[in-house]
């Protein structure tokens, strides 16, 4: 089976000897079944998936029994894949890990509906550790199509890491530009999914995520969740793939669509937990100017938020290419374990990220241009941060303003 390498691979490997069972969520087709079947190889021991329904109806039958099945010397391994087929998994796990852990380790994932409808965790606390595979994020997508960039791309984001986290100034100037540039386009347009990065064909591409989308309403929305007003639901999500980077307004979506507020709460549930959209909060210090509850929203995947929309036009002629690049750089900071905010007052002054990192503050501004805007000063004279960022289109120097120290960096240089 040929592999492909993912991130967290590198986290995976210091848990495998321990005795939790590791439990790895996703969405749909993020490569969980392609980890699992290479860390049987890598590791060895069994594989089994509940979408057999033989070897589900075993499980839930006597599961004392089938797990003693894979009980063959000290130490071994079963990996579950497709958990979330099974109702009562969590409950099951727990029995077998309370009686088998000390000679099966488990190593189970489950789609989006996993803790949604089976409520794997709370049977799991204190006996397992969780991870998310997620579609690849601009590094993993950089190793899988241009091994070469990738090495000179690590320099940038390690850099990006100190500046964030230490305070270092950026210095390493990027070169191959053009390159990375077609890239990032290329994942902007279509994403991180793995079978769509495999794909070289645009036609394809856009049909995998066609299907994609299809497939995520259909199965995961309509039969593991029981949505049944699919027509409500598609439509909802295509109004906010319309509305990324802009404020989730309850209201004007319960008017539009007639949905009451308990409805709307669940299909937003639905759409985080299952790893489509995720919300960032304000920040806010000013109880009084600043907003407090007011949530942004944006997409896991950029190439599955196009292909709701069915726009998979080349950057240049969009006009949301300005939203799709904020989404690209919040889910990159997300991706170094950074918490990011965003920063908007009553008098509409409004910055796009805040990351905190203990008691430092950095904002970081996604534009066309390079100029700094009225929102960035006002910000920096009300917070006094060490250092700004403001990714632009292809601009790198650095100013000082009011004592802050502003980077200016091209986009992929994250």
């Amino acid at each position: 089976m040929e592999y492909y390498p993912r991130k967290i691979e590198e986290k995976l490997d210091k848990w495998i000897n321990r005795r939790e069972a590791i439990l790895i969520k996703g969405p749909r087709q993020s490569g969980k079944t392609t980890l699992l079947l290479h860390l049987k190889d890598k590791f060895g021991g069994e594989y089994i998936t509940f979408e057999d329904e033989n070897i589900l109806r075993s499980f839930e039958d006597n599961p004392e029994l089938f797990a003693k099945r894979f009980i063959r010397g000290e130490r071994n391994t079963l990996f579950i894949d497709e958990a979330q087929y099974c109702s009562n998994v969590g409950k099951l796990l727990k029995f077998l890990f309370d009686n088998f852990s000390d000679k099966l380790k488990f190593i189970v994932t489950g789609s989006g509906s996993f803790d949604i409808k089976v409520e794997v965790g709370k049977y799991l606390v204190g006996r397992a550790i969780y991870f998310e595979l997620l579609p690849l994020n601009f590094e993993e997508f950089l190793i899988w199509k241009a091994g070469d960039l990738h090495k000179i791309f690590t320099d940038y984001k390690r850099q990006i890491e100190r500046l964030i986290l230490e305070g270092e100034p950026i210095e390493s100037k990027p070169v191959f530009q053009r390159e990375f540039n077609t890239l990032l386009e290329e994942y902007i347009l279509f994403g991180g999914f793995p079978a769509i990065v495999k794909e070289d064909d645009h036609y394809f591409k856009i049909e995998l995520l066609k299907n994609l989308v299809r497939l995520y309403i259909e199965k995961d929305v309509f039969f593991f969740l029981n949505v049944r007003e699919l027509e409500k639901f598609r439509n909802i999500i295509r109004y906010i793939a319309l509305s990324i980077g802009s404020i989730f307004e309850y209201s004007s979506i319960m008017r539009e669509f007639h949905v009451d507020y308990r409805t709307l709460e669940n299909y937003l549930s639905i759409l985080i937990n299952t790893y489509i959209v995720s919300l960032i909060p304000p920040f806010h210090k000013n109880l009084v100017t600043e907003l407090k509850k007011a949530k942004k929203i944006y997409f896991i995947d950029t190439g599955f938020r196009n292909s709701i929309i069915n726009n998979f036009l080349p950057l240049s002629n969009r006009t949301d290419k300005g939203f799709l690049m904020e989404n690209f750089i919040l889910n990159e900071l997300r991706s170094f374990g950074f918490e990011v905010y965003y920063w908007r007052t009553t008098g509409k002054a409004e910055v796009d990220f805040i990351i905190k990192v203990g008691d430092e503050v950095i904002p970081v501004e996604v534009k066309s241009g390079g100029s700094i805007g009225k929102s960035l000063i006002s910000f920096i004279k009300s917070y006094k941060p060490r250092n700004a960022i403001i990714f632009t289109d292809g601009s790198f120097k650095s100013e000082e303003v009011y004592g802050t120290k502003i980077f200016h960096l091209p986009y992929f240089y994250i």
